[in-house]
């Protein structure tokens, strides 16, 4: 069966709360969360709001109203800038925020194929500038199969966690982690120490499985493993392995000569878009699609995974960290991903990036991988628009099989 046009269109509500961002990753700062959940809403109010670097709204905006059915993976996220803050805010007027699963049924016909490129998986060469790659060691879906030790680990030996998975960042400052909080003062960034929440970064297709389940009541989450006594110890202990696999239903495939930046947001944890799926010219990697179902939840609803796109030409390294007002990488980036799974169908959005409405310097469609697979809906972004003429996204459902998002000329 297949759902109508109007059954799988998405529309993605950006929230910001503008705090400072410090121009130095490495240093302590406040504490700034993307927010993501699915939501299931019939209308969204968008307005913009330029605030300043404490938070002082300079100039609301005119807003507009655009009704829709959303059968997707929906996100609150967090666009922040040093500096004036350009928001996206979302309000929805009739909503059932939580775990609605069943689209609305239309039409039916059959499914799009794709044609994609032969290349084979760019996992062989490391762009990581210490040990470790950022491709991982594990082959596609399988493993892990080392397990983690509670108590062994120094808190500043990031290297012996590299491995079943784990990928190191060794760039941004933290000594390898992908971000680091601070709860005695909600603090982020400074150095894997007692108290500290450590987040880590996972290959292509797999996410972290460590964060803690008392979560903080303002609302951010908080992610990786827990430093005490100057060793690392689960704050997860259901599970014995740091990465696990996502629903194998998304690859991101590359018809085009340069490498693309996409840059998943770490979460839970302190939510900057650090954690890389680079690209290569002519490649396929799989992209992480998060089992809602049994994946961290946000106040008691499912959430997705969310990365942001920078354009072609950049490495993971200038791509995948915060963005200033004026560029283009980072949460400046042109374009969004979304992708969750949750009752058997995977849902894959191309969104936005209120930040940045100008064009990337490429297209990018999704569709089905090959014959068997069954994509609902058309989705496709050309020239700064989604399929032809819109403006607020688009959601495609992947009932069986799997989907490909194709960069391409």
């Amino acid at each position: 069966m297949k759902f109508s046009p109007v059954a799988i269109a998405a529309i993605t509500a950006m929230l910001t709360n503008a705090v400072f961002a410090d121009e130095d990753c490495s240093t302590t700062r406040v504490h700034a969360h993307h927010q993501h959940k699915r939501a299931v809403a019939v209308e969204y109010v968008y307005s913009t709001i330029i605030v300043d670097a404490q938070g002082n709204t300079i100039q609301p905006q005119s807003s507009s109203t655009l009704a829709t059915q959303l059968v997707s993976t929906s996100a609150q996220q967090k666009q922040q800038q040093t500096g004036a803050t350009t928001v996206l805010v979302g309000t929805t007027s009739s909503s059932a925020v939580g775990t609605t699963s069943s689209p609305v049924a239309g039409t039916t016909s059959s499914s799009t194929v794709g044609t994609t490129s032969t290349s084979t998986k760019a996992t062989a060469t490391a762009t990581s500038t210490a040990s470790g790659s950022i491709y991982g060691d594990l082959q596609d879906f399988q493993g892990p199969y080392e397990t983690f030790t509670d108590g062994v680990i120094d808190c500043d030996d990031f290297a012996s966690i590299i491995g079943q998975g784990v990928i190191p960042l060794w760039h941004l400052g933290f000594g390898g982690y992908s971000g680091l909080y601070h709860p005695s003062d909600t603090s982020t960034g400074g150095s894997c120490v007692d108290g500290t929440y450590c987040s880590y970064a996972c290959q292509p297709g797999m996410s972290k499985t460590q964060w803690p389940s008392d979560q903080p009541s303002n609302g951010v989450s908080v992610g990786g493993l827990y430093c005490s006594s100057g060793k690392l110890y689960r704050s997860n202990t259901d599970t014995n392995y740091l990465c696990e696999w996502g629903v194998d239903m998304a690859d991101v495939v590359s018809e085009i000569d340069q490498a693309v930046a996409i840059c998943r947001t770490d979460y839970p944890g302190t939510e900057n878009m650090v954690i890389p799926t680079y690209l290569q010219p002519s490649g396929t990697l799989p992209l992480t699609v998060v089992d809602q179902d049994t994946y961290y939840t946000w106040n008691g609803k499912a959430t997705s995974a969310q990365y942001y796109v920078n354009n072609a030409g950049l490495t993971w390294e200038e791509g995948c960290v915060w963005g200033t007002s004026g560029t283009t990488y980072g949460n400046w980036a042109p374009l969004n991903f979304g992708a969750g799974y949750t009752n058997g169908i995977a849902y894959l959005s191309l969104i936005p990036n209120p930040n940045n409405l100008e064009s990337a310097n490429y297209k990018v469609k999704i569709v089905a991988s090959d014959s068997s697979s069954v994509v609902n809906g058309d989705c496709y972004y050309a020239d700064g628009t989604y399929n032809g003429d819109g403006t607020d996204g688009c959601t495609v459902a992947v009932t069986s099989g799997k989907a490909n998002f194709v960069f391409y000329s």
